[in-house]
């Protein structure tokens, strides 16, 4: 390893990115884009849900329970004078859902008797229903206490539920979903760039005119990497940044935690980067196979959006070879439940151990030869 040939060969890959604002895109323009996607057009939050309200004998008490569904941020009813026009209503996407109070519902609570209210739900999307089905019972529960602290009367419910919600307690799916695309970006970032730049110079012919040079395969790789580890960590910083500021994502635990752990992923994916361009020489193959092998398992398969625990047990196991899997447990960890080292350490470890495998596995098939 000769300092001065490898300050050469990264002196020429940095001013090969001055000159490429493709892959200057991929670092700093592609993450910005896809945390105001992800950040504001993507959201697990149920709100303003239209909800169809039937009401066949309008009292005092029906009015008060509209009156709750209008104040929820959760909902936006409409009154149908009829069950038909309501169920036309979710057939039609226009609702989705209805709340049916039919003509003894009065009558019935005044009485003393049980009054029971109809909620019908659309099913289709089932984490929608669920959803609603709970901020349902919310309002209702809530109507319920309002009522008897008018008539002052206590409310008897056998079970009282006192719950607290931990390192997340506004329940923004923002603030779970941000954290997460950060290591969605730092995938795309490391293995496209190594892998598209590097299938570029097999294609342009300058690869073998490096080959014709003193230099090693190990000076050539660690020429790549250095300059390419530097612009995924300006994106990282770009995101954080980004998540910090603009979203509003708390940040509880060590930035410098978070930092070293990012570092950590970057060299896994410029490690799996690396090893695609050494065995795709074609851009377009290279291209296909980054957002293949890392993209889509990035995506589906890292806990980014779906629960690992929810998964059949063989994709459980295969997701422990997906390092963004690590990575997505140490971002969530860090910025909503702070410096949780047993996590930390753990997925740290699994990490190194993958960085070590890929970059391993790239210098020993790069070899200095054209075939």
């Amino acid at each position: 390893m000769n300092a001065q040939r490898l300050r050469g060969l990264m002196r020429k890959e940095f001013l090969q990115i001055l000159r490429d604002p493709s892959a200057i895109a991929i670092a700093f323009v592609m993450p910005v884009f896809l945390l105001f996607l992800f950040g504001y057009g993507v959201s697990l939050d149920a709100k303003r849900v239209p909800i169809a309200v039937v009401v066949h004998q309008p009292t005092a008490e029906t009015s008060a329970l509209i009156g709750g569904l209008q104040e929820s941020p959760y909902f936006q009813p409409r009154v149908y004078a009829s069950i038909r026009g309501a169920e036309q209503a979710v057939m039609t996407r226009r609702a989705n859902g209805v709340v049916w109070l039919r003509s003894d519902f009065s009558r019935r609570l005044l009485q003393g008797n049980t009054a029971s209210i109809g909620v019908l739900v659309d099913g289709v999307d089932a984490n929608n229903a669920r959803i609603l089905e709970g901020y349902l019972q919310g309002v209702w529960q809530n109507w319920l206490r309002q009522r008897a602290l008018h008539a002052g009367t206590p409310l008897i419910v056998p079970v009282h539920d006192e719950y607290r919600i931990w390192f997340n307690p506004a329940l923004r799916s923002r603030d779970y979903l941000v954290p997460g695309l950060i290591a969605v970006i730092m995938t795309l970032i490391g293995a496209l760039l190594t892998a598209l730049v590097v299938a570029r110079e097999w294609e342009h012919g300058t690869m073998e005119a490096l080959m014709a040079t003193p230099v090693g395969m190990g000076e050539i790789l660690l020429g790549k990497l250095i300059p390419y580890f530097f612009m995924g960590m300006g994106g990282m910083l770009l995101s954080v940044a980004l998540a910090v500021w603009l979203f509003a994502v708390p940040l509880v635990g060590s930035f410098w935690v978070l930092l070293f752990c990012s570092a950590l992923f970057l060299l896994v994916a410029l490690g799996m980067g690396l090893l695609i361009s050494s065995v795709a020489r074609n851009q377009f193959v290279a291209g296909q196979i980054a957002i293949i092998v890392t993209f889509l398992p990035a995506f589906i398969l890292s806990g980014f959006i779906f629960d690992i625990q929810s998964m059949p047990a063989a994709v459980r196991v295969i997701t422990h070879a997906v390092a963004a899997r690590y990575f997505v447990s140490i971002l969530q960890t860090v910025f909503l439940a702070g410096d949780v080292w047993p996590i930390l350490l753990w997925n740290s470890l699994a990490l190194g151990l993958m960085a070590a495998l890929f970059l391993g596995l790239t210098l020993h098939r790069s070899h200095k030869r054209l075939d």
